[in-house]
């Protein structure tokens, strides 16, 4: 184990933190807020930068590392984040409990947007911007956005990017990862400020516009507002963000080959079109479900397609009470929960790549089993997938049930029904927000005990990570072996 790659790396990573403090300390000096809220911004933004300062003060005996390393700095890069993330939370007394607030960042760095928070618009200006802004952070990733001063070793950075960027496989988009990771946080950035000034334009103060910008890019939710997107009470705006919330769930590849004139080559994309159908087909069956109850058509298809967006690209903003919908709608959100975006976007879930896998395994599966002597290959964007993926599929499929099965158990221990429990688990594993039951739309995680949120917010971490590097950060043979 390189434990000096890892001290500096993880320095690094706290010193950015700290220069991203200065934002909400301005925001906080701009709207003349008390100096307490100011104190706890400059306060803890010293503090971070001292101890990443000594850190990557690590004297480097040798700059190349392996994927343990890799994924060991990422898992302790987020847990670290969302810990000193937290403490302007609780010296402002904004969020007294420590619990609380390292749930919320979690959670906010997470792009899960799930919250502990009953009154929402009780916080301060900068407080509000900080708990949007870790949306934004996170969104793409910190340690993406920190590849340009880690150790110039690609090699090395190989494993950083694998670890922190979602989907069952991996690739640059040109040959230097640094050059890669700098071309997608400009197609970032550039629909963000489109989203921002749309929604600005359609009537929203710049402030809100902002914060819900943030929440888009990074398929977040957290809202300004405590309903959520329901008080704007605007057509144009949830159809700016729902369309926001699908981009977002979109593979950043495909955008820059649109950039650079593959337009055709993006669209051709067998994920894209598997996931704008399983949305076509969501909104669509959703919305026949709702008007056979009360809901106008209109009503229907404008309600459902809002919260189809929002449940599918794991953003979590939300116009209407869908835990009161009938019960079909209901399941048919909780699958969307499941599915989630595509690959290489910032969105959560098991990612729509993951689900063809898996179904085109099972049906080549099938199709032995009726012809055992068949060659059955399985052909994914057009190319034939060998065994090896499937098989790692298959096994981040079977891991990812186990955790979710006890993590429902716990959960469970403080929960009055198996729906609850069960949604609770689904929209913080898969960085959702707002489940059903007791977690529905209309309510929050406050009432869960500090265990439960501690729980909760390493699940937030685990699925915003996809797994593999938090079980080898606390697997004891990662230490025990190097240590």
């Amino acid at each position: 184990m390189n434990k000096q790659i890892i001290r500096y790396t993880l320095g690094n990573i706290l010193m950015i933190l700290a220069g991203l403090m200065i934002l909400p300390l301005i925001v906080s000096m701009i709207y003349q807020e008390s100096w307490v809220n100011i104190a706890s911004f400059l306060g803890t933004a010293l503090v971070t930068f001292a101890i990443g300062f000594f850190l990557s003060r690590t004297k480097l005996h040798r700059r190349n590392f392996y994927a343990t390393e890799g994924f060991t700095i990422v898992s302790l890069s987020w847990i670290a984040i969302s810990f000193f993330s937290a403490i302007p939370f609780v010296v402002s007394q904004q969020i007294p409990s420590f619990v609380d607030a390292f749930f919320e960042m979690s959670s906010g760095f997470t792009t899960t947007g799930a919250s502990i928070l009953n009154d929402v618009e009780a916080l301060s200006h900068s407080m509000l911007f900080w708990r949007s802004f870790t949306h934004f952070v996170g969104g793409m990733g910190v340690l993406v956005f920190a590849l340009a001063i880690l150790p110039k070793a690609e090699s090395a950075s190989v494993h950083i990017m694998k670890a922190e960027m979602t989907g069952p496989t991996f690739g640059k988009l040109v040959s230097k990862l640094s050059s890669t990771a700098r071309i997608l946080y400009v197609i970032y950035f550039v629909f963000m400020m489109i989203t921002l000034g749309l929604l600005w334009l359609a009537g929203v103060p710049f402030f809100d516009s902002m914060l819900l910008a943030f929440g888009t890019a990074g398929t977040g939710g957290f809202g300004v507002l405590n309903g959520s997107i329901a008080p704007y009470d605007s057509f144009t705006v949830e159809m700016i963000l729902s369309i926001g919330m699908i981009v977002f769930s979109i593979n950043f590849n495909l955008f820059y080959l649109a950039f650079i004139g593959q337009a055709k080559r993006a669209l051709k994309s067998e994920e894209l079109r598997w996931f704008l159908a399983i949305i076509a087909g969501s909104v669509f069956l959703i919305a026949l479900n709702l008007i056979s109850t009360s809901y106008g058509v209109t009503s229907a298809f404008r309600d459902s397609f809002f919260t189809v967006a929002s449940i599918i690209s794991t953003t979590g903003y939300s116009t209407a009470l869908f835990d009161h919908w009938p019960l079909f709608s209901q399941l048919m959100l909780i699958l969307l929960m499941f599915v989630g975006g595509m690959a290489g976007s910032t969105a959560g879930g098991l990612k729509v790549s993951r689900i063809m896998l898996l179904i085109k395994a099972a049906w080549a599966e099938i199709k032995r089993t009726i012809r055992p002597n068949r060659v059955v290959t399985i052909e994914y964007e057009g190319r034939r997938i060998d065994a090896k993926l499937v098989n790692t599929v298959l096994s981040y499929f079977v891991v990812y049930v186990l955790i979710f099965v006890v993590a429902v158990l716990v959960v469970s221990l403080e929960t009055p029904n198996l729906l609850s429990s069960f949604s609770a688990v689904a929209a913080t594993f898969n960085n959702i927000g707002p489940g059903l039951g007791i977690v529905g739309p209309s309510q929050n995680f406050a009432h869960f005990s500090p265990l439960v949120k501690i729980v909760l917010s390493f699940i937030m971490i685990m699925g915003r990570l996809e797994i593999f590097p938090m079980i080898i950060l606390f697997a004891p043979n990662t230490w025990l072996k190097r240590f």
